[in-house]
């Protein structure tokens, strides 16, 4: 079996599990963020009284924090009194961060688990060899009351990576590259195994990239076997035991890509669409109003720091706005102590709440119809980030910081 056959089977008592199954799994940990109250309606519906385990479920304030509506704080109320009353040992406030990335950071991701969450891009803990997959608000109920999850096995695909990129392409490029080959719909409820040279030496940040954005092709869940850097830091962090490790060595896949990165250049999706995906030499001159550096996909110290580097000592260009928003409180703090946000504030960013920021076109940023954003989130769809009539254009931290620099889509090489 692969290593997700093993996770799937541990869940649900049996020895094997087979593509197409249906299963019921016990889950491990499960979180909810701020865009579900009818998970806390849908719980009290179901006559639920308290949650099956208080130190397995979290609700993380992320999508509206801080609160920008009365609507948004009513939410946060009644999710704050929910955690009181289960007596919820994890909670995640508004000055947390993005729940794919507090979570980790708080120990409670690692090898092996099954982590379901109000999200769709809960497949970024895949980067630690969890199994993570995003459901709905009255599944979620479910999980809440009993702690475990219908799900069927899926077909496990490969997605192999070799090689070793360019100076100036980032994993985000590695990914949106893949999407342009495989589509959009190219893994509808099947999980993505992430292999080859490339994924073997990939640090954390890196890895939780390209898990993120699996689900962008229809991903169920993602997949890496752990390395040391990841071994690492799950140790250094960890609030629980975990006992196995699984690997997939010699499994034969249903289907198998392969990708050499090794003269990859930088990466650009264009509306509206994640698979519309075009390398920056053929992009042509396109003006930019807004760029986004942030989010679950392009929020930590890396990505930060890849910004401050081409930036630093210099001037975003008179008519561009850069916003900032760090994936997470402890992104922050790490990227104030290497003074990489002293170097975007004098080049002229504008810094938001660590969070989802205008990923999702509620506040902080969102754009007005006409307007282009070049963006290191994760998602280009027609009002994803405000306007219906908004451009938005995907990209890596550099590209991003680049085109803040020049007004115009930009190649990082350039700097």
């Amino acid at each position: 079996m692969h290593a997700i056959q093993k996770i799937l089977a541990k869940a649900c008592g049996q020895s094997s599990v087979k593509t197409g199954e249906i299963i019921m799994a016990k889950i491990d940990f499960a979180e909810v963020n701020d865009l579900y109250p009818q998970t806390i309606y849908s719980f009290r519906e179901m006559l639920g009284q308290r949650v099956w385990d208080k130190d397995r479920v979290a609700f993380v304030f992320d999508h509206y924090a801080p609160a920008p509506t009365i609507k948004a704080a009513q939410i946060h109320k009644e999710m704050r009194e929910f955690v009181k009353e289960n007596q919820l040992t994890y909670h995640f406030d508004t000055n947390a961060g993005v729940c794919h990335q507090v979570m980790p950071e708080a120990g409670l991701i690692y090898p092996g688990m099954i982590i379901a969450a109000t999200d769709s891009h809960t497949t970024t803990h895949g980067a630690f060899g969890a199994l993570g997959t995003g459901v709905g608000a009255t599944d979620m109920a479910t999980i809440m009351i009993s702690g475990e999850l219908w799900l069927r096995v899926p077909e496990i695909v490969e997605i192999q990576i070799n090689g070793k990129a360019p100076q100036h392409v980032m994993p985000k490029d590695v990914i949106l590259s893949i999407l342009g080959s495989i589509k959009a719909d190219g893994a509808v409820y099947k999980a993505i195994s992430f292999t080859g040279s490339y994924v073997d030496q990939l640090d954390v940040s890196g890895r939780m990239v390209i898990c993120n954005m699996a689900v962008e092709m229809g991903a169920k869940t993602a997949y890496m076997q752990p390395n040391d850097k990841v071994l690492e830091y799950v140790a250094s962090r960890a609030v629980r035991q975990y006992e196995i490790q699984y690997t997939d060595d010699d499994y034969s896949y249903s289907e198998s890509h392969i990708f050499d990165i090794s003269n990859l250049s930088p990466q650009v999706a264009f509306p509206h669409s994640v698979d519309n995906v075009r390398s920056i030499e053929t992009a042509g001159k396109i003006k930019v109003d807004q760029c986004l550096i942030g989010t679950c996909t392009g929020g930590r110290i890396q990505d930060i720091a890849a910004a401050a580097e081409i930036l630093k000592g210099k001037k975003i260009a008179a008519e561009v706005r850069l916003l900032v928003v760090p994936a997470s409180s402890e992104v922050l703090k790490e990227c104030v102590r290497k003074g990489y946000l002293q170097e975007l504030a004098e080049a002229g960013a504008t810094f938001a709440t660590p969070g989802c920021g205008p990923c999702l076109g509620a506040h902080e940023g969102i754009l007005a119809p006409g307007e282009v954003c070049v963006t290191a989130s994760n998602r280009n769809f027609p009002g994803r980030m405000g306007s219906t009539e908004a451009c938005l254009y995907l990209a890596s931290p550099a590209t991003v910081a680049a085109s803040a620099l020049t007004g115009y889509l930009t190649d990082p090489g350039t700097f």
